[in-house]
């Protein structure tokens, strides 16, 4: 009987131990085949040419948040360094080509029956894409947007607080600016900031060159590299600072996805021939929208007759408000930033309670670091 009991242990425990051999070879086996797999993976992401591709991707990203020393460890300091200084290399270039003129903004006949000539000032349609969700914004007549600042020196202001405030019908947000923390304090614009024919702000002097996005007095859309001297001449009464341009006279100037400068929320401005603009609002950084590269961009643009195309300060500045309503979702956890400048659109824009926050103010001693 107990030689019985001792085979029947000696069964169990031997089961025992080869169901923990089972068990520590399949664990062995998932740790091996993980770090074969890991050693597979590293090797593609930086031996192989579509690897290389999606690492160069993903630093391009990077390099427009504010997180962009992160890129260093994809593709080392010194070729960061490198992509930053050509891809600014490359906006300056496509700023330099010359305005063919290809818009033809028609006058409207006080003759002409109203059905004929009228249009809905404001419309708004869904887009997307593989990695994005956004809305394209058509305003119908130019003349009707105007640049939009602050109220308060010291502090940017919510495009949704300027849209309230001045009674506007719809606002997006505008240029770049000084924001050395990254922490919003969108106080210091970059470049030019002019509303109404005015220049509010100029860091630049009247023969510094500035990357601008505006409009003319006929209602052009100005987007390129000029002159402050020859903006004023141009007769230019709204522009922000932004780049690049990147549909000149109908061509788009972005080759491929590779040369879109990296997945992120976007904020773009563009005009058709008729002289409608558009704007793109692109969420980002969000599980039901990546983002957008400016190659996406550019390809809704040209499909809907873009001929002039620049690209707006994006990121977690990129906001939608219309009819006093944010409709967009802005990738920032905190909300809408803090802003210098924002595209608004009015049924009277000539009466819009729009003031210079900078006038008096020596812009040399702003300190944009502090609120």
């Amino acid at each position: 009987m107990a030689v019985q009991q001792t085979a029947h242990t000696q069964s169990r425990l031997t089961r025992k131990n080869r169901k923990r051999s089972v068990g520590m070879r399949f664990f062995l086996y998932t740790i091996l085949s993980f770090v074969l797999l890991s050693i597979l993976s590293l090797c593609w992401f930086f031996l192989t040419a579509s690897g290389t591709s999606v690492r160069l991707m993903m630093a391009d990203t990077l390099i427009t948040t504010q997180h962009r020393d992160w890129a260093k460890y994809l593709i080392g300091s010194e070729e960061l360094q490198k992509r930053v200084e050509a891809y600014w290399k490359q906006f300056d270039e496509m700023g330099d080509e010359k305005d063919k003129g290809i818009v033809q903004i028609e006058p409207v006949s006080p003759a002409a029956p109203a059905a004929a000539v009228k249009k809905e000032l404001v419309t708004i349609e869904p887009i997307s894409g593989t990695n994005f969700k956004g809305q394209l914004v058509t305003i119908s007549d130019p003349k009707k947007l105007r640049i939009a600042v602050p109220e308060k020196v010291g502090k940017g202001e919510k495009v949704s607080s300027m849209v309230k405030r001045t009674g506007a019908i719809l606002g997006v947000n505008g240029g770049g600016f000084i924001d050395p923390n990254w922490e919003g304090n969108g106080f210091q614009p970059e470049g030019i900031v002019m509303s109404g024919g005015k220049i509010f702000y100029n860091d630049k002097g009247m023969n510094g060159t500035v990357q601008v996005v505006g409009i003319d007095k006929e209602g052009r859309m100005i987007a390129g590299k000029y002159k402050v001297s020859e903006l004023v001449a141009m007769g230019v009464q709204e522009a922000v600072s932004f780049s690049p341009r990147f549909i000149v006279n109908g061509v788009g100037q972005i080759k491929s996805q590779a040369d879109g400068w990296g997945i992120a929320p976007r904020t773009s401005m563009a005009q058709t021939k008729d002289g409608s603009i558009l704007f793109a609002v692109i969420d980002g950084r969000q599980k039901h929208s990546i983002g957008a590269t400016l190659y996406d961009i550019q390809e809704i643009f040209l499909a809907h007759g873009a001929v002039t195309a620049a690209n707006l300060d994006g990121g977690a500045s990129t906001v939608l408000v219309h009819n006093n309503a944010i409709i967009n979702k802005p990738s920032s956890e905190y909300g809408e930033r803090y802003l210098p400048t924002a595209w608004l659109v009015f049924e009277h824009p000539e009466t819009a309670p729009i003031k210079n926050v900078w006038e008096g103010l020596d812009i040399s001693k702003i300190d944009p670091s502090k609120w």
